[in-house]
């Protein structure tokens, strides 16, 4: 019996010096390893380099590898809401980063949990967990800091919300994607609350990992960090009987995001936000 089929997501700016190994390390391994249908989308982000070249080059060589190619910046979280519509081509939805450091055997080690919960995320936080090359300590320090506001925004109980190696189920996806508004690097914390809050089951595994030189979060690290710091109060706002009132800040909001921060602007909420979440017993 072949295995389900599988979707996976490979958001990409300017990767044009990184995503080439990444492309055929996935394809050829789950091609040696995976029974099921596997199928390969590159979501591109406003490159202004070749990478759409290179993506093309490894396609002729891997018929299961496409792409989407936006050509405006829409953020890291902007492409992956984009590639999550392509959810009827899964049963399973997975994304994972174009620089390599999450070794493909690692999204198949959360394939085979998928039988346990609707998403299944890989954590590098984890007793278990394998990190060939460390973060660096002023990264690590900000990375553990931001997870610490998180936890007490959101109460998750997730050692690693960030961490871009994640599969859900095709209809988790379909639930949960109208809520999915944040388009940079936060993306992972509202689809962690989103289905939190829509009821269904998320499950950490330990992963392998390595922290990959030249990497955009370390590059602009303070910039991205106070982004994402803005992105997850923004979220915890619109979940909260307040949002309705801070309408009129919108543009304001705009103009930090584009203009001061230089980061798409994330999707609007909603104009009727959902109630929030009930307590459980």
């Amino acid at each position: 019996m072949p295995d389900a089929s599988l979707l996976i997501l490979i958001p990409a700016y300017n990767e044009e010096s990184r995503i080439e190994p990444t492309l055929r390390s996935y394809a050829e391994y789950f091609a040696a390893h995976y029974a099921g249908n596997c199928r390969i989308v590159v979501v591109l982000n406003g490159c202004r380099d070749n990478t759409l070249g290179v993506v093309q080059r490894v396609a002729r060589d891997f018929p299961n590898i496409s792409f989407l190619d936006f050509k405006a910046p829409i953020g890291k979280g902007g492409a992956l809401i984009e590639g999550l519509k392509l959810a009827a081509y899964g049963d399973y939805i997975g994304y994972v980063d174009a620089d390599g450091a999450t070794p493909p055997a690692s999204l198949l080690t959360l394939v085979r949990r998928m039988g346990e919960a609707d998403c299944v995320v890989g954590s590098r936080w984890l007793p278990g967990a394998v990190l060939l090359q460390s973060q660096t300590k002023l990264r690590r320090f900000i990375s553990r800091g931001f997870h610490s506001i998180v936890e007490v925004l959101f109460w998750m109980h997730i050692a690693d919300t960030q961490c871009p190696c994640k599969l859900l189920k095709r209809e988790a996806v379909e639930k949960i994607h109208d809520s999915l508004r944040i388009a940079d690097l936060a993306f992972d914390v509202n689809l962690l609350v989103s289905l939190k809050r829509a009821g269904l089951t998320v499950l950490e595994v330990p992963i392998e990992w390595r922290d990959m030189v030249g990497s955009k979060v370390t590059s602009s690290l303070f910039r991205s960090a106070l982004t994402m710091l803005l992105s997850v109060v923004r979220l915890r706002l619109i979940y909260s009987p307040f949002y309705k009132w801070l309408r009129p800040l919108r543009p304001l909001e705009a103009w930090i995001y584009t203009s001061l921060l230089r980061q798409p602007q994330p999707l609007p909420g909603p104009e009727n936000p959902p109630p929030p979440e009930s307590k459980k017993p």
